[in-house]
């Protein structure tokens, strides 16, 4: 297996039963963890998990706080995001990240193939979200 982007099927169901809030100022704290192109994560992967997780110079495992984007629709879509996030400084390589939820059991949202295995050397990696918007949001309903 490898990194495969998707959201996870466990957080389909954990939604409707209530447990992620991704309110703006009041709502869970999510974080993103980086991964290494070896990792097994992916549409099963329930929660946050060390595997394949990647290390480095600057980088803390379970990676860092996301800033929500609190949910709108359009239409028939749901659709929610998060500010673009930099971690400063690091030396690392890595080809995906989780974003899971650290305030209800460390439980997975989604998952991200960056496409390629990127490399720092002390340098900032910016992980940029697409627009928030019902067709380009990285979390969507529909």
């Amino acid at each position: 297996m490898a990194i495969v982007q998707t959201i996870c099927t466990s957080f389909k169901s954990e939604v409707a039963q209530g447990l992620h809030n991704f309110t703006t100022g009041t709502g869970n704290v999510f974080k993103l963890a980086l991964y290494v192109a070896t990792a097994n994560i992916g549409a099963d992967t329930t929660t946050y998990t060390s595997s394949g997780e990647a290390s480095g110079t600057n980088y803390t495992a379970g990676g860092i706080a996301l800033t929500n984007i609190t949910p709108l629709s359009s239409g028939t879509t749901g659709y929610w995001s998060f500010d673009d996030l930099t971690f400063f400084n690091v030396t690392l390589t890595c080809a995906g990240a989780l974003i899971y939820n650290s305030t209800n059991g460390d439980r997975a949202v989604c998952v991200l193939n960056f496409g390629q295995t990127i490399t720092k050397t002390a340098s900032d990696l910016i992980i940029t979200f697409p627009p928030t918007g019902a067709t380009a949001s990285v979390l969507r309903i529909t």
